[in-house]
């Protein structure tokens, strides 16, 4: 049986899909891209600011969840420009301080809305 996770305090869907689903207990976040839930425009400052939305929007769905970010398992980031992997991986760090997930990184040549940044996750919700 599968739970659909929604919550006004990350971005909307853009999509046919939905912002997570837990199934037994793993959580699987769809990628989180840096919009601002409160306004639904994109960030468009730099990768350490894309980045931190991107980071609080993964939270809020976490946290809607019933789970933190310490729940989360596996991460992938996808990057536009792997020049900025330093700068994302300084921001990823401070949400994971022990125990940090699993973790995949990798440069695309385009994400939705041209952002910089994406970042999915999957979770082991207690």
């Amino acid at each position: 049986m599968k739970k659909i996770i929604s919550t006004d305090s990350a971005p909307k869907a853009i999509g046919p899909y939905s912002q997570a689903v837990v199934a037994g207990q793993f959580l699987f976040a769809s990628g989180q891209i840096p919009i601002n839930p409160l306004t639904n425009e994109l960030v468009k400052a730099g990768i350490t600011q894309q980045t931190e939305q991107v980071m609080n929007n993964l939270k809020a769905v976490m946290e809607k969840a019933g789970g933190s970010m310490d729940s989360i398992v596996k991460t992938t980031i996808y990057l536009k420009n792997m020049g900025d992997f330093a700068k994302v991986n300084e921001v990823y760090g401070k949400y994971f301080v022990s125990n940090p997930p699993a973790r995949a990184t990798v440069e695309v040549s385009r994400l939705p809305k041209d952002v910089d940044v994406e970042i999915d996750a999957v979770a082991f919700i207690e």
